[in-house]
């Protein structure tokens, strides 16, 4: 049963990986980067995590996703700020890329200890995860505060590049729902949100448009990915109440109908046209 949770979590997880990637180079960084980060790896993960461990470790691994992904959203910060400084230097996605990657794992350490203190301190782990939820919100609202351009792509993806993102994704969320079977749960939920979707987009795209279009999607992806939060945060309540499958499906009717589409409503009505 284990090795079913992880092969199925890990082989969605890749999927959509790609699908992303494709949705923003179709449709623009506004609707590809923010209905492409609707709630899609974490449903996997966070059923795997249901099957593999009871319903203490469910709840430590989930409350932490807020978290994991206001982290993923101070690392998409970087590829909206650091690019316009670096471009005429050498090898500026590089420099991006490692930037952006010791944020996400500098912050990502240093809120994993915050976390397990307030756990140990007997702080509940829900005002925990609606404390991330907020933050998240406050600085997703904020990297979409000034207008930007969010084109769409004019040069196709490589294939080698999509099995690649593909790839990375898939190995994040097996890994995440093999640390939580073993009792690991702040790492698996970090694990969870790991960046794999968003670094793969960002350089996929870098590599095939340019750095305008990553920089469009950035913003929009850090609004979207709410949704994520959201949706962990109802998931905590929704599977152990209502099963694997019907509470999986209330978690992401809620995230979605009650973030992702008032989310792009809002931000399509004042976004600078493609």
């Amino acid at each position: 049963m284990l090795a079913t949770s992880i092969f199925i979590s890990a082989l969605l997880a890749g999927v959509v990986a790609i699908l992303v990637t494709l949705a923003i180079e179709r449709w623009g960084g506004l609707t590809g980067g923010l209905l492409g980060t609707m709630p899609s790896t974490i449903v996997p993960a966070a059923a795997g995590m249901y099957l593999a461990g009871d319903e203490q470790l469910l709840v430590l691994s989930l409350i932490i996703v807020p978290y994991g992904m206001l982290i993923n959203s101070l690392f998409l910060g970087v590829w909206i700020v650091i690019p316009p400084y670096i471009e005429s230097m050498k090898k500026p996605l590089f420099i991006t890329t490692l930037s952006s990657l010791a944020v996400w794992a500098l912050t990502g350490f240093a809120i994993l200890f915050g976390v397990q203190y307030a756990v140990d301190e007997g702080v509940s782990p829900v005002r925990i995860a609606l404390f991330g939820l907020l933050a998240l919100i406050v600085l997703a609202a904020w990297m979409n505060w000034d207008n930007r351009e969010a084109p769409k792509g004019k040069q196709p993806v490589a294939f080698v590049i999509l099995v690649v993102r593909g790839s990375a994704a898939a190995v994040a969320i097996g890994i995440a729902v093999w640390l939580s079977s073993t009792g690991q749960a702040f790492v698996a939920g970090l694990a969870a949100v790991f960046p794999a979707i968003f670094l793969t987009s960002m350089v996929a795209l870098w590599l095939s448009q340019g750095s305008t279009v990553p920089r469009g999607a950035a913003g929009p992806m850090a609004l979207g990915g709410v949704s994520v939060a959201i949706y962990a945060i109802v998931a905590i309540y929704s599977l152990p109440e209502f099963g694997i499958y019907t509470g999986s499906i209330i978690a992401w009717g809620a995230s979605v109908i009650g973030w992702s589409l008032p989310a792009y409503l809002v931000l399509k009505s004042r976004v600078l046209p493609n």
